[in-house]
């Protein structure tokens, strides 16, 4: 699994497929949305946002994710942004842990954490 994150619109996906030469097909782009649109779902669910993708990166190990930075700034005072700033963080942070490659993109340029 590898890990890119950096802020919206800095060319995480380009760096990605160019760069490193990754296949779309090993992508999960825009996890940060995926995450949001789990959280706002109003039926019940089996599994949480945080359960949902561990289970899937373990079954897909090869997984290559792509996520905004949502962390940095003024804290919202909405509680729901709160909440999913909170959850999304600490779930990128366990990601990041089990990861064999963590890179943040700048300006489509690559810095590597991991």
């Amino acid at each position: 699994m590898e890990l890119y994150i950096g802020g919206t619109a800095q060319g995480k996906k380009a760096y990605v497929t160019q760069v490193r030469g990754i296949a779309e097909a090993r992508i999960w782009d825009n996890f940060e949305e995926w995450f949001r649109e789990k959280l706002q779902e109003s039926a019940p669910k089996s599994l949480s946002p945080e359960a949902e993708s561990m289970a899937y990166l373990e079954k897909h190990p090869d997984t290559v994710i792509i996520c905004d930075e949502v962390g940095n700034g003024i804290v919202p005072l909405d509680s729901f942004e709160r909440e999913y700033r909170e959850r999304l963080g600490r779930l990128l942070c366990e990601i990041a842990a089990k990861a064999e490659r963590v890179e943040r993109i700048v300006c489509g340029i690559g810095q590597r954490i991991k």
